[in-house]
Formats: structure tokens, sequence, C-alpha cells
């Protein structure tokens, strides 16, 4: 998908707002008629744009209060490995090859500093992980948010349909 134009975003930014949303509703609240929305949605789907309509889960709330961020330092060529070690284990949230010190940076949920201590032991007990390096969250300054973003940009205008404006 190029860019999203307005009614993209309007639609994304009515999603946000009513994450439990019908095609329906998004048309009403929108002012574009439901086929309209239903397509914009299956183009935005298709093209990789919107990943999920899954509830946002604050795992914190849900008993996990510990959150860490584990930089990893692994041997040369063993991303793939390193990746399957990392999805066995319940308490790696998501995990990004980066540039820099590390090669690999893990955002790691436990139950306490006892569980996180667990948690990082699994993951140096992979053989392909050399090193890591661990930071506890103290407090989320900024959730992970993308509206800001995606809205940041000049929006092209939408196709004509008379009943958006």
């Amino acid at each position: 998908m190029a860019e999203l134009d307005a009614l993209d975003l309007a639609l994304l930014t009515a999603l946000r707002e009513n994450p439990r949303a019908g095609v329906l509703q998004l048309s009403r609240i929108t002012r574009v008629a439901r086929a309209t929305v239903q397509a914009r949605l299956d183009r935005m789907e298709q093209s990789g744009v919107i990943t999920g309509y899954g509830p946002d889960v604050d795992v914190a709330a849900a008993g996990f209060g510990v959150l860490a961020f584990v930089t990893l330092e692994i041997t040369q060529g063993a991303l793939d490995r390193v990746r399957e070690d990392l999805a066995a284990i319940p308490g790696v949230l998501e995990a990004h090859a980066i540039t820099g010190s590390g090669d690999v940076l893990c955002a790691v949920a436990a139950t306490s500093n006892a569980d996180l201590q667990q948690t990082l032991l699994r993951i140096d007990n992979s053989p392909s992980v050399a090193r890591s390096t661990s930071a506890i969250a103290l407090s989320t300054v900024i959730r992970r948010r993308d509206l800001p973003l995606l809205t940041s940009r000049p929006a092209t205008r939408a196709s004509r349909s008379p009943a958006f404006r």
C-alpha cells in the first residue's frame, strides 16, 4: 500500500476509538457507504496495514507487572536459531534484530523479579546467545501507538465518495 489517504486515516482512527465497531457502525462514524468501508478495510488488511482486530492486552493488569528490555549478542549467523529459542519462552513478548552494540532486543514480561530471573536464565541458556544485558522498565512513559505517526504525514485526498468530507 503506497499511502494512506484521509478516508483510510479516518477509518483507522474510528477503529482505535471504537475497537469493537462493525462495518455498519464505521460507515456511520465516517459517513461513508458500508461497501466503501468494507473495501477500504479489505485493502488495508491485504496490504498488511491492518494486522489484526484482537484485543489489546495489558500484561501488567493480567499479573505480569515486571517489564524488562533485554539486549542479546548472538553468535554469527544464529538469528533463526535464536528466533526459535525465544519463541519457546512465553515471557518473551517481542524480539527485534537491531543495529548497534547488540544483535537482538527483546521485551520480556514476568510476574516478579524472581520470575524475570528465571526467564533471563532460559534466554541465556540458548547456545546461540553469547551475552545478554537487561534493563527493568520502571514505568511506561508512552505506550505503543501508531496514529500520531500515520497522521503526521499529509494525507492524500480520499477518492471521491459523496458522503465523506
